[in-house]
C-alpha cells in the first residue's frame, strides 16, 4: 500500500508546483538513466504557499480529491491522537519547552520577521546593484575593447593603402630626381654646344674682319694720290648735283 501511495502521490505532483517538481527529480536522481545528466530547472526565487506556517499548499491540494476540504485536518489529526495513544510520542517537560521554543520563534518571526526581511532585501538589492555595477563596467570596458579592436583591423586594412602611397611617392620621387638629371645634362650639353657654336663664330668673325681689313688695306694701298683727288672732286661734284635736286624739290 505504501509502495502504491508513493507512486500515486509521485504521479499526481508532477503537474504540482516547484516543491512537486522539486520532489519528482529528486526521485528521478535515484536512476542512472541518460537523464540524470540533464540540467535542472532554475530554483524558484520565492517559496510556494504554505498553510500555517509549515505545511505545503500541494499536501492539501494533494488530499482534497481523496477525502474531501477537511481530510487534511483529520489526517493530521488522526495522526497525532495515534501517535499519543499508541506512546509513539510521549508528552514530557521537553514538549513544553519545544512548545515554547516554537511560540517564541513564531512570536519573533511575525514580530521582527517583514523588519528583517526588508533589511535581507535592502543587502541583497545592494549586492545586485554592485553586481550590476561591475557588470555594466565590464560590458563598458569590453565594448571599448571590441570598438578599439575593430579600429585597429580598420587601420590594418588601411595600412596596405598607406604602403602603396608611400611607394607612389618614392616612384614618384625617383621620376623627379631622373628627370632633373636629365634636365642638368640637357642644360650642360647645351651650354657645351653654345659655347661651340659662340667659338664658331667668333672665328667666322675674326676671320672676316682680318679678311676685311686686309682687302681695305689692299684697297687703300692700291689708290694712288691722283686717283684720290679725282675720287675726292667727283664726290663734291655728286654732293653738289644733290643739293641742287633736293633744293629744287623743296621749292617745287
Amino acid at each position: 500500500m505504501l509502495s502504491r501511495l508513493i507512486v500515486v502521490s509521485v504521479n499526481s505532483l508532477k503537474g504540482c508546483g516547484p516543491i512537486g517538481a522539486g520532489l519528482v527529480h529528486a526521485s528521478r536522481s535515484l536512476h542512472t538513466s541518460p537523464q540524470s545528466l540533464a540540467p535542472l530547472p532554475p530554483l524558484p526565487e520565492k517559496g510556494g504557499k504554505v498553510r500555517h506556517g509549515i505545511f505545503p499548499e500541494e499536501l492539501f491540494q494533494l488530499l482534497y480529491p481523496k477525502t474531501g476540504v477537511t481530510g487534511p485536518y483529520m489526517l493530521g489529526t488522526g495522526l497525532l491522537l495515534y501517535m499519543l495513544s499508541k506512546e509513539i510520542y510521549v508528552i514530557n517537560h521537553e514538549t513544553f519547552a519545544a512548545a515554547s521554543i516554537g511560540t517564541a520563534i513564531i512570536y519573533g518571526v511575525k514580530k521582527f520577521g517583514p523588519t528583517v526581511a526588508n533589511l535581507a532585501d535592502k543587502i541583497n538589492e545592494e549586492k545586485v546593484a554592485k553586481a550590476q555595477e561591475v557588470k555594466d563596467v565590464a560590458i563598458s570596458s569590453l565594448t571599448q575593447a571590441i570598438d578599439d579592436e575593430k579600429k585597429e583591423q580598420w587601420r590594418v586594412e588601411g595600412r596596405s593603402m598607406l604602403f602603396d602611397a608611400k611607394r607612389n611617392n618614392v616612384a614618384m620621387l625617383l621620376e623627379t630626381n631622373y628627370r632633373e638629371r636629365l634636365h642638368m645634362v640637357t642644360n650642360e650639353v647645351k651650354r657645351r654646344l653654345d659655347y661651340q657654336i659662340a667659338l664658331q663664330n667668333l672665328h667666322h668673325r675674326l676671320e672676316q674682319e682680318h679678311m676685311i681689313n686686309w682687302v681695305e688695306k689692299n684697297v687703300i694701298s692700291s689708290i694712288t694720290p691722283q686717283q684720290e683727288k679725282e675720287s675726292i672732286a667727283k664726290c663734291i661734284t655728286d654732293l653738289k648735283v644733290l643739293a641742287k635736286a633736293t633744293q629744287a624739290r623743296a621749292a617745287a
